[in-house]
């Protein structure tokens, strides 16, 4: 019948009545006897307290019983742990096991029938409600009936079965107790911070932040169990770290997104331009909304996904050691501010050209600008208030200032359009170098028409025109000459009675001389000077970049008299289309001025052509 506790009862009443008339032949057999069956009882109950079915209430009670016969109470202590810590390392088991379904390792099955059976992966909030339900529940019961056996027994029960110091203090024990725990608790906090952190597919938090809620509201409660740890704060750090990670893989999505937006720019500035049909290639300015607008948006979104990690039935959302680094650190600095800087570097790495990224096609630069100028007026400001409006930022001493962001996108900004206003330049120039190259200026023919090359070149600049019209304002131009393209006229005439003059008064003088001491009144022209943002200021720019070139390239020519005159016709047209684009028409004036001089210079034989032929022939072309 098992009576084991009333046989424990009855023997501890009697034992010091048989032990105090022991001498009594009579009670010396009955004192024997009982001594046997009490080895006897002690056997079986050990038997018992190590079989691994038993249940924690029969454990408990075999304990006690134990205690009551005087078995040592560390010996106890120490079977009692590791009976214990069989069940709970099937339970993490369990855990690991689940850890390898989830990423994908191959888990061995001991029966066939668990092919079928829990080899599916848990998500995570099922995976935190298992831990919480076997290991954590097991394990609270396990300090729950440890501290009822071996620490609180004196305290309730002061006269009977008292623990002596000899056998094991209340801080022998209470030190086992926390060894073990802690070294238990050590695996499990492993085994959730890898599960966490294979959480990364999903965009949405929900499921993520109840189960971390779950599981630190679990925590709390062992803390009451077990006063010498702190485990809350041990799982308010997993779910900090999950924080930061979800931060981290929100940023990197906000980088791959931003690098999908310039591919589908760079996808629609390079598809074709069907014949007749104008809708299949978007302007410039609908490519900058679309970009605009899906990042913003996307930015909203991720803050939005965020915002579950500071819901109100949320127990750690109010704690201010994770409240605070979440929103500042963790939100503002590593998400926002950090999002910023990428933009900012991708967009520096395509002005300094290098790897792949020096290949950008200049449209793209052009968006790019005109995107980081609306940062720097208005995006930056309007994102940083949606984030402080839902998390809130304690310290500002902590945080990026806004002008610090703001001052490095207007520099990125400047620095996009001043290089875009140089490859455009030098794409240009490299068509005007070539054609002046590859070309026998001393025995051409005479000229009959505008050379191809200079058609070319007024098309794209009036194509860079309508592009950089799409995204900036006209700008301020200086007033202009009734009839601008009719100026090369006045070239021929002034310049030659200039070089008459030189060489009827002085001909002791060298010409070029005197055409030097000319260029020192003239106006300085900053080739390479920073552009300002409207449409008139950057094909100011690229004019002179390529005109510029094409004054140089002349220079390290010899030409004959056909091939001035051709200058001369090239210089007219070019004359009489590209003062439109400029801020000051005097500029191209100047420089094709400086072109056909120095074609003069540098001809054998060097004729002008009539200026109503170089008309005629302009014209015709």
């Amino acid at each position: 019948m098992e009576a084991y506790s009333q046989a424990v009862r009855y023997y501890t009443k009697a034992k010091s009545v048989l032990h105090q008339y022991d001498h009594i032949p009579s009670f010396q057999g009955i004192h024997s006897e009982c001594n046997d069956i009490v080895k006897q009882l002690s056997v079986k109950l050990k038997e018992k307290f190590r079989d691994r079915e038993s249940s924690p209430e029969q454990l408990a009670e075999c304990v006690d019983l134990l205690l009551q016969l005087n078995e040592p109470a560390e010996a106890l202590c120490e079977e009692f742990l590791t009976h214990a810590a069989q069940k709970l390392d099937v339970d993490l088991q369990e855990l690991d096991k689940q850890l390898k379904l989830v990423s994908g390792e191959q888990v061995e099955i001991e029966r066939p029938a668990e092919a079928y059976i829990n080899t599916l992966p848990m998500d995570i909030l099922e995976f935190i409600d298992t831990g919480c339900n076997t290991f954590l529940s097991n394990i609270c019961l396990v300090i729950a009936s440890y501290n009822d056996m071996f620490l609180n027994r004196h305290t309730n029960e002061p006269f009977m079965y008292f623990i002596s110091s000899s056998d094991c203090t209340d801080a022998v024990a209470l030190k086992k107790l926390v060894n073990f725990v802690n070294k238990l608790m050590g695996q499990y906090f492993d085994f959730v911070k890898k599960r966490v952190k294979l959480e990364k597919e999903s965009g949405d938090n929900t499921i993520l932040v109840r189960a971390l809620d779950r599981f630190h509201r679990r925590l709390q409660a062992m803390n009451k169990l077990l006063p010498d740890t702190d485990f809350s704060r041990a799982g308010t750090d997993i779910v900090s770290e999950a924080a930061r990670d979800r931060v981290h893989h929100y940023l990197e999505a906000l980088k791959q997104h931003f690098a999908d937006c310039l591919t589908d720019i760079r996808q629609n500035i390079a598809a074709p331009k069907l014949v007749g049909k104008q809708d299949n290639q978007c302007s410039l300015s609908d490519l900058l909304h679309t970009a605009h607008t899906s990042i913003v948006e996307q930015v909203k979104s991720v803050l939005q996904n965020l915002q579950a990690f500071l819901s109100p039935d949320i127990t750690f959302s109010m704690k201010t050691y994770f409240r605070g680094p979440f929103c500042t650190q963790g939100v503002h600095e590593n998400l926002m501010v950090q999002y910023f800087k990428h933009i900012y570097q991708v967009c520096n790495d395509f002005c300094e050209g290098t790897g792949e990224k020096g290949s950008m096609p200049p449209p793209l630069l052009l968006i790019l600008s005109r995107f980081c100028m609306d940062y720097a007026t208005s995006t930056i400001l309007y994102l940083l208030n949606i984030a402080e409006e839902n998390f809130m930022v304690d310290d500002r001493n902590q945080i990026t200032p806004l002008s610090s962001l703001v001052d490095q996108f207007k520099h990125i900004s400047r620095k996009l359009i001043d290089h875009y206003v140089k490859v455009q330049g030098l794409t240009i120039s490299q068509m005007l170098r070539k054609s002046v190259e590859t070309r026998d200026w001393v025995s051409t023919i005479e000229p009959r028409n505008v050379r191809a090359v200079m058609k070319r070149v007024v098309e794209d600049i009036t194509s860079i025109d309508s592009q950089v019209g799409e995204l900036y304002e006209e700008g301020i131009r200086k007033e202009r000459s009734s009839d601008s393209s009719r100026r090369t006229h006045t070239y021929s005439t002034t310049r030659q009675q200039q070089q008459q003059r030189s060489w009827n008064y002085a001909p002791s003088i060298d010409n070029s001389l005197m055409s030097n001491i000319q260029k020192l009144f003239s106006e300085k022209i900053e080739i390479f000077s920073p552009v300002e943002f409207n449409r008139v200021s950057i094909l100011t720019g690229i004019v002179k970049i390529s005109l510029k070139t094409f004054l140089e390239c002349v220079r390290l020519r010899t030409f004959g008299r056909y091939g001035l005159q051709q200058i001369q016709v090239d210089t007219h047209y070019l004359q009489m289309y590209l003062w439109r684009f400029v801020s000051d028409e005097n500029l191209v004036h100047f420089l094709l001025d400086e072109i056909v001089a120095s074609t003069v210079h540098r001809c054998l034989d060097p004729q002008l052509m009539e200026q109503s032929v170089v008309e005629l022939i302009c014209e015709r072309g």
